[in-house]
């Protein structure tokens, strides 16, 4: 709860622990199915670890030098201590939560079976599973005896284990052994009698196994508890000019793994002495982030638990756009008018199409494309290869500095380059963050520009589970700063001029901005002169703090403002001296709502863009980014159409409100609205309409009381 109210803004690190606690909520909620749930705390637990290694190492950095950024109004160690009570109140509803989830666990015949619990056949398999599957795999380190503290793998988990002896001819010793889940998996499933799944997590293998690792040094007890650390994960850039950017990425990366432990999570029931053998070793102090848990940790791993249940999800598979459904060609298509891809309803599969199109077309002389996180096998990176073997010029703009996708990032590096495509890599102090493609055709002696501009990764796994929208168009106007962009992308030094110059698309760092600001001030300006005025949003963070001082001078004056933000959300939206209520929304639910897109009501001719922009100083001052205006009037309404479907969900939208209470929305008087399942009943209903017939925005919702999945 936000209790510093002097405060202008929400702490940015405070807010992205409230989206984290909607997580949490899903995986309380029983309508969804039990696999989903398991998988939310499996999110949770993920999500936590990476804002520990990002978020929190940065402020420790800063109160060990007795730095206040200039962007935050309270001192990074008062965050932190909120930070400290916030994580441990969502810990102990995260261990509340997975009670009752294995309760359930249990009502489904599915039971996690400790070591202590295995009848005779399952011990005999569990020895058996042990020496020829995991012991080549662990290795015990008995850390009193080596000079220096091991290394601690960062996203592992460890078993701490005491030794002992019943008559005390031994003097105690202590033990850790790495939990080798990346080659064993996290779960093994046990002979079990009919109709019922017994599992064991590998820790409980290993566990079972003690004696048979230790049997060298002469113990016959052993007693352990799980432990895990969480690290810095900053890569810091130095500024040695005679170091490539990729050696300095590189290095970076090896640095990470010796960053310093910024959280350490331990079973509650740990032996006392280890634990504070473990907290002195890794030279933390009680006041760090110690988080006491339950006997299991690393609960990323239960994101991919197995599929042992009965009852399953209502996923629905994603559909081809209606306009490209019995085209050919993509790439006839969009030359005659633009088309929407609206994921994950919409399959990913056209973009597919369309470079491969290009990667055999004779006609086509070059492909541009920006990459952040592609798949791990990416048929986007596969077509842009054979589009080289057809003798197409390539340029790929690859961000190496993409967060925790570096080292995959260096890799595609390489093999791209073997193949012979033209890599670009970072810009000095800027991420490029901008999602866009730029096809060139020669056709009767003239060229054509063609491609998209888009919300998301260019990424094909995670576009049947992020909501993003892209842009399929050979408008010239759009593509003339397409070309621009990536003329800038070439030549970054003295290049600025090529994205200043874009009359169409506005780019960051130069222009967004001082352009969202001049379309508030007109909004601003018609609420004075009584007209209407409305700013409607959609992004995954809003924190920019001179933007959201905009949006409180529109509120003040009478302008409507309705936000969808899935995760950071600094504004506060409750203010007496608002004319009207801001109404702020937040959906967590199957999908993933990663989309961009404002609507400024401009006086009646509305003003609509999609973006890979976020309102966070980060991707308006140090990234390149892209923001698109729609001109297409039917694409502009079922924007609209989707994001006031949105703004209607009465199942899955929590309010967004000044003390981050996360309190669901609920409208007794009407029937449920889920919006990720009436968006799909929307576009799919649109897609099966004979052109021009009439649509309902909002489809009969009575089926939405169906469980919803994750």
């Amino acid at each position: 709860m936000i209790t510093q109210m002097k405060r202008k803004t929400i702490a940015r690190d405070i807010s992205w622990l409230s989206f984290n606690g909607r997580v949490l909520q899903e995986a309380s909620d029983p309508s969804v199915p039990l696999r989903e749930r398991i998988k939310f705390l499996g999110i949770f637990s993920n999500n936590l670890d990476e804002f520990f290694r990002v978020r929190v190492a940065t402020l420790k950095r800063m109160t060990e030098v007795g730095k206040k950024n200039m962007h935050m109004e309270a001192a990074p160690a008062k965050i932190l201590d909120e930070i400290q009570q916030i994580v441990l109140e969502q810990q102990a509803e995260f261990n509340r939560i997975w009670e009752g989830v294995h309760r359930e666990l249990e009502k489904e015949k599915i039971f996690l079976i400790t070591e202590k619990a295995l009848n005779k056949e399952q011990q005999k398999f569990v020895q058996t599973f042990f020496e020829e599957e995991v012991r080549s795999n662990t290795i015990p380190l008995m850390i009193e005896s080596i000079p220096q503290f091991p290394y601690l793998r960062e996203k592992s988990i460890y078993l701490g284990v005491v030794l002992s002896r019943k008559d005390a001819t031994l003097k105690r010793k202590y033990s850790i052994i790495e939990i080798p889940a990346k080659a064993n998996g996290r779960f093994i499933q046990l002979p079990s009698p009919p109709g019922e799944h017994h599992i064991i997590l590998l820790e409980d293998v290993i566990r079972f196994n003690l004696k048979s690792i230790y049997s060298y040094f002469g113990y016959d007890r052993y007693a352990s508890w799980v432990f895990k650390v969480t690290k810095d994960a900053e890569i810091d850039i130095d500024n040695d000019i005679s170091t490539s950017i990729i050696q300095k990425i590189e290095k970076g990366v090896k640095n990470r793994r010796k960053g310093k432990p910024v959280r350490f999570v331990f079973d509650k029931q740990m032996d006392a002495g280890l634990l504070d053998y473990l907290i002195r070793k890794l030279n933390l102090a009680r006041k760090d982030s110690l988080i006491p848990g339950g006997r299991i940790h690393n609960f990323r791993h239960f994101m991919d638990f197995p599929d042992v249940f009965e009852r399953k999800g209502h996923r629905k598979r994603p559909f081809i756009h209606p306009l490209l459904k019995s085209a050919q060609r993509v790439t006839d298509i969009i030359q005659q008018t633009d088309v929407m891809l609206n994921f994950p309803y919409h399959s990913f599969h056209s973009v597919i199409d369309l470079l491969r199109e290009a990667a055999i077309d004779p006609d086509v002389t070059v492909i541009k494309i920006t990459a952040y996180r592609l798949a791990s096998n990416s048929k986007v990176v596969n077509a842009l290869i054979n589009a080289v073997r057809n003798g197409k010029q390539v340029t790929v703009m690859l961000e190496l500095r993409a967060r925790f996708d570096e080292e995959a990032n260096l890799e595609w590096k390489e093999r791209l380059e073997i193949e012979g495509v033209k890599v670009l890599i970072s810009i000095p102090d800027m991420k490029v963050h901008a999602k866009c493609c730029l096809i060139k055709k020669r056709v009767n002696n003239h060229t054509i520009h063609y491609g998209f501009i888009s919300t998301g990764n260019l990424n094909e796994k995670t576009s049947t589970i992020y909501g993003d929208h892209c842009l399929l168009t050979a408008d010239r106007h759009i593509m003339a700063d397409v070309n621009r962009i990536f003329n800038y992308l070439e030549k970054p030094k003295d290049g600025i001029h090529f994205i200043k110059a874009c009359k169409t698309i506005i780019p960051c760092p130069t222009s967004l901005r001082k352009e969202l600001i001049k379309l508030i001030n007109r909004e601003i300006k018609n609420a004075r002169e009584k007209k209407p005025a409305g700013i409607l949003l959609k992004m995954n963070s809003l924190s920019d703090e001179a933007l959201i001082e905009k949006l409180y001078e529109a509120a003040r004056v009478g302008v409507e403002i309705k936000l969808i933000i899935r995760g950071i959300f600094c504004m506060f939206t409750e203010n007496a001296k608002f004319v009207k209520p801001v109404k702020a929304v937040s959906i967590i639910d199957e999908y993933l709502e990663h989309a961009r897109v404002f609507i400024f009501h401009n006086n009646g001719a509305e003003r609509v863009f999609i973006s890979s922009a976020d309102w966070m100083v980060r991707n308006l001052d140090h990234r390149v980014e892209a923001t698109c205006p729609i001109f297409d009037e039917n694409i502009k309404k079922v924007l609209k159409n989707i994001l006031e479907i949105q703004l209607s969900d009465n199942v899955k939208a929590r309010i967004l409100d000044n003390e981050l209470s996360n309190r669901y929305v609920r409208d007794r008087k009407h029937k449920k609205i889920r919006s990720q399942l009436e968006i799909y009943n929307y576009l799919h209903q649109k897609s099966n309409l004979i052109p021009g017939a009439p649509i309902s925005v909002v489809a009969d919702a009575t089926v939405i009381g169906e469980a919803p999945a994750v």
